[in-house]
């Protein structure tokens, strides 16, 4: 059996206020392309298929049409619901799908498997949606047993939640022995690394699951973390099909080729997702990065870019996409002992109260957009109009 790995879609989510969803389609795009040239026969997708409860219209518009065309290319799909998924309402039309087509979003239903037949036999697939401790322990099935976990862990942690619904589904697999099994789950699995784009789902500090839960699964197929990583060679992270922090910039994307033999995994292979553009962290004063020919390679890129001006560049981030259109991100770093030790009014003498205005949010952020600095404008230009009045 062929099974393609990948998660953490986030559909709708947007990188510092650059939309990204025409990159997502053009991902799903990639996606039907990779099942029809392997033949893949099962498309697994462990959780966070979109990026909040209430998506957007058109990301979910993706969702219906990126599975629609994985099934007429002729692979079924297995997906769970993960911690930024309204599970609700991911799975509310799940009975009424294609039968090639599974999204499993219920706990209640951890031990019951997808079965996909192959030449060597059933391949047991186990959804294991993401489990929030403080609800998950009412619906999984089996007694609850939460509060006995051997790890010392508390009552409701991630792991004690997860060991619960690995027992349902062990339950079930022991009725077949020598089985092949994949269980797809969402959660941080200890030892896996992080990004700045994830969202904690620790509950009282207590949030890592550990690997050994997994043992003797045939292939573990993760999601929550954004880079793609091998906790063992049984159990990986696929990644995030796209960058979704400066954190990951030098991160490969990549979706797993799983190919599961009648004895075992026969071998994982990463297969590149295209990205729209490369994303760079690029360090300079300012006018180093407008004229420097060493970041001539990074025009055409997302660019967040560190400035180490004594004196923080006014209209900065304006003046930093003449050259970087796709700047996004505008921090600024002086050299230790530069600091302006003007007061506040020798800094603001001779300033209008819009140049005080728009530093300030640049201080705090970035340059203002200029839709925010026409709102600083009017706001501006009210409260004098007011004062006058007054």
């Amino acid at each position: 059996m062929l099974a393609l790995h990948t998660s953490d879609w986030h559909l709708g989510r947007g990188l510092h206020g650059h939309d990204l969803l025409a990159a997502q389609a053009a991902f799903v795009d990639h996606l039907v392309e990779v099942v029809r040239a392997e033949s893949v026969d099962v498309v697994l997708v462990s959780g966070d298929v979109h990026d909040r409860a209430i998506p957007p219209v058109r990301a979910l518009e993706l969702f219906d049409e990126a599975l629609s065309r994985l099934r007429d290319a002729g692979t079924r799909v297995v997906a769970i619901s993960g911690n930024h998924d309204a599970a609700r309402r991911l799975g509310d039309k799940s009975g009424l799908l294609d039968p090639r087509i599974r999204i499993r979003t219920d706990p209640a239903a951890v031990g019951v498997p997808v079965v996909v037949e192959d030449a060597d036999g059933p391949v047991r697939i186990y959804a294991i949606p993401y489990l929030e401790p403080a609800t998950a322990n009412a619906l999984l099935p089996g007694p609850d047993l939460a509060g006995a976990d051997p790890a010392g862990a508390a009552s409701f942690s991630q792991a004690a939640t997860m060991r619960r619904a690995m027992r349902a589904m062990r339950a079930d697999l022991d009725g077949h022995p020598g089985a092949r099994s994949v269980v797809l789950a969402h959660a941080w699995v200890t030892g896996g690394a992080g990004s700045d784009s994830e969202r904690d789902i620790s509950v009282s500090g207590v949030g890592n699951v550990p690997s050994s839960l997994f043992d003797g699964i045939t292939y573990t197929a993760l999601g929550h973390l954004h880079r793609p990583q091998a906790i063992t060679p049984a159990v990986r992270y696929s990644g995030s099909p796209m960058a979704f922090s400066f954190s990951e910039a030098a991160d490969r994307k990549t979706s797993l080729l799983v190919d599961i033999g009648r004895d075992g995994i026969r071998a994982v292979r990463g297969v590149a997702v295209p990205a729209e553009r490369r994303m760079a962290v690029l360090r300079g004063t300012l006018n180093e990065l407008l004229t420097a020919a060493r970041f001539a390679a990074h025009e055409g890129d997302f660019v967040s870019a560190v400035l180490t001006d004594p004196v923080r560049p006014g209209d900065a981030m304006a003046t930093l996409q003449r050259r970087f259109p796709h700047a996004l991100r505008l921090a600024h770093e002086p050299p230790a002992g530069a600091g302006d030790d003007r007061s506040f009014g020798e800094r603001t003498r001779g300033r209008t109260d819009l140049e005080i205005a728009t530093a300030f949010v640049a201080h705090v952020r970035d340059d203002p957009s200029p839709r925010e600095r026409a709102l600083l404008t009017d706001a501006l230009d009210a409260a004098r109009i007011a004062e006058e009045a007054a």
